[in-house]
């Protein structure tokens, strides 16, 4: 996954770096790099904020630096790799912290899970799930997706094959209390944390975008993760920000698809947008196809 940066990167680091002809790089060679690579960006889905912030640091920590030509191309990978890092490197968020934090208050943890329709969102839910099971952990899967047709089927048919109780109302019914009631029937079954999928909705949607807001203000949930299409393209961004606003923050992302997604762009894109950590990357439709994100990994493989 994430091949397409890859191969245009080591030519264009290549041809700069054989046109520093000084013992320092200067501004110019910076421009030049650009020139060469900002087009693989935008192909790549790397959001032109992304691409601006790129090249701003690497003119802050590359300019006037004594390395001549043949020191130049290692130097500028590295740094490149280096800003790379800081985007997507954030503080990590525990998920077993906090339903270990939440069971010594003796309440259950409330994980929400939001994103477009067709993001994957349902089926990271579940991956989610079968991890935490298997961890020693006891989830209820809450059906707050009362709007699209066959949601809550889907749901319950991903309950029954991993062995966990949904708590669903009727279609068309308050996704709140759908939540409201999945905490209170947690508490008193000893469950220590609660999954809950939501309707997946377009960002520009206000009436859905409101409906989530009243979903995040009536249940107070611990943690709030914005499942992405890897292949979302461009959007992101957009998509990102107006579901941080929407539920007052989000903790962290998945990004599903992963494993037919050539761009790593919009891992980027999000990350830079959100300020916020990825959690998993999603490799497949099995239930063991997730992976803990890895910052310095997945920067490896963008440019390796």
């Amino acid at each position: 996954m994430f091949g397409l940066l890859k191969k245009h990167f080591s030519k264009s680091v290549k041809r700069v770096s054989e046109k520093v002809l000084e013992k320092e790089i200067n501004e110019n060679d910076i421009d030049s790099f650009f020139t060469e690579i900002e087009i693989e960006l935008m192909q790549d889905n790397v959001a032109v904020d992304v691409i601006d912030y790129l090249k701003k640091r690497m003119k802050e920590e590359l300019v006037e630096k004594q390395v001549g030509r043949r020191g130049a191309k290692d130097e500028i990978r590295t740094v490149f790799k280096n800003i790379l890092m800081e985007i997507v490197e954030k503080e990590p968020v525990s998920i077993e912290s906090v339903i270990a934090s939440k069971k010594a208050q003796n309440e259950p943890a409330c994980i929400i899970f939001l994103g477009f329709n067709g993001s994957g969102k349902t089926t990271t839910i579940a991956k989610v799930a079968n991890i935490l099971k298997n961890k020693g952990h006891n989830p209820v899967l809450a059906a707050a997706d009362t709007f699209r047709a066959a949601s809550i089927e889907q749901l319950e048919h991903h309950g029954k094959k991993l062995g966990l109780t949904v708590i669903k109302h009727e279609y068309g019914s308050d996704p709140a209390a759908v939540v409201f009631d999945a905490v209170k029937h947690a508490k008193t079954k000893g469950k220590d944390v609660v999954l809950v999928d939501t309707a997946g909705r377009m960002h520009n949607d206000k009436n859905l975008m409101d409906e989530l807001s009243k979903i995040v203000r009536v249940n107070k949930p611990d943690l709030k993760i914005l499942v992405i299409d890897s292949l979302t393209g461009n959007d992101v961004v957009l998509q990102a920000l107006n579901y941080d606003k929407a539920v007052d923050g989000i903790d962290g992302m998945v990004l599903t698809k992963t494993e037919i997604n050539e761009k790593g762009g919009s891992l980027l894109s999000a990350t830079y947008a959100t300020g916020k950590p990825i959690l998993f990357l999603g490799t497949g439709q099995g239930y063991d196809d997730i992976i803990k994100f890895d910052a310095e990994k997945t920067v490896e493989e963008l440019l390796n």
